[in-house]
């Protein structure tokens, strides 16, 4: 009896001890002051990957939908408006066999994005928000650029979650 009741004392004050540490799960904070629901403006392009811009843009806005469900809404409704700016989409060799044949590439995503209230005062911004994903090539170009697509995919994910993590940081 004596040893259950130390245990449950020791229990108690490891709960407590834990519970004010201040730990707790990325992104599961609020949006910044005043910024209630964001409009995800489709990001600006200025790599040579056409397209690339749509996919991070659909990705952040499921990012918010799926953490926050209430957070995102039409422009003329938001708090808040997100644009960004995909500054590099770069693909580099990190593997190879002989002078010109890639085993292994990567790709490095770099954006830039900022969070604007009503009036146009900037609530948050970052730039050279970075991922990277590396792919393996192989001798079917087709297969390999499919590859490709699927690493800016991930890379896009990573990115969209990275962003939502940030802006939901309660500091």
């Amino acid at each position: 009896m004596v040893l259950e009741k130390k245990y449950a004392w020791a229990l108690l004050f490891l709960l407590l001890s834990f519970s004010a540490c201040g730990y707790r799960f990325a992104g599961s904070g609020n949006l910044p002051p005043g910024i209630r629901s964001i409009h995800v403006n489709v990001f600006a392009n200025r790599s040579a990957e056409t397209g690339f811009e749509n996919v991070i843009t659909n990705d952040i806005i499921y990012e918010f939908t799926r953490k926050k469900k209430d957070a995102v809404a039409k422009s003329d409704q938001a708090d808040g408006i997100l644009t960004g700016l995909v500054a590099s989409v770069r693909t580099d060799t990190i593997a190879h066999k002989g002078e010109s044949t890639s085993l292994t590439r990567r790709v490095v995503v770099s954006l830039n994005a900022k969070l604007t209230d009503r009036n146009g005062i900037v609530v948050w911004s970052e730039d050279d928000i970075t991922e990277s994903e590396a792919f393996d090539v192989v001798s079917d170009k087709q297969a390999s650029e499919q590859r490709k697509q699927d690493a800016l995919n991930r890379v896009s994910e990573r990115l969209a979650e990275k962003i939502f993590n940030r802006l939901t940081e309660d500091f």
